[in-house]
């Protein structure tokens, strides 16, 4: 099971890789907004709705049962219950921003900035790497912010 995740996480960057090659050509500034699709937009409105309402369980249920958060300073977190373990505290006002995405096939990636209201700037930068699950529900594998 571990493999199929990693296999699918090198085939996320792959993917990531080869999109941004594709689209070198005609990239966008980098303040533009990317428009989801609702499937992908319900990652990043329910995170922020779990964010916002500090629900750790609800966070971690918007993972695989093997996902990742990657934060600067802390260890790299891995599975659902460390995941609930580590926003057990955490939580306030968030706002995600999309400014890229791409899907092929189960996997796909959201590259983003956040911060904590509309009306301020941006306070970091995320990258989501997504796999649908079998009820087609996309799933964070690995959730990174700097």
């Amino acid at each position: 099971m571990n493999r199929l995740y990693i296999l699918r996480f090198l085939l996320a960057i792959f993917v990531t890789v080869w999109t941004y090659g594709q689209n070198a050509s005609k990239a966008e500034p980098a303040e533009v907004n990317a428009t989801l699709p609702p499937e992908l937009a319900r990652v990043l409105t329910d995170y922020e709705t779990a964010w916002s309402s500090k629900d750790a369980f609800a966070l971690a249920n918007l993972f695989t049962e093997d996902g990742f958060v990657l934060s600067p300073g802390h260890p790299i977190v891995r599975g659902r219950a460390a995941i609930v373990q580590l926003y057990s505290e955490a939580g306030g006002m968030l706002v995600l921003r999309a400014m890229s995405y791409a899907t092929a096939g189960d996997v796909g990636y959201i590259i983003g900035v956040f911060t904590s209201r509309s009306d301020q700037p941006e306070r970091g930068k995320f990258t989501l790497t997504l796999h649908r699950s079998q009820n087609k529900r996309w799933l964070i594998v690995s959730d990174m912010d700097n």
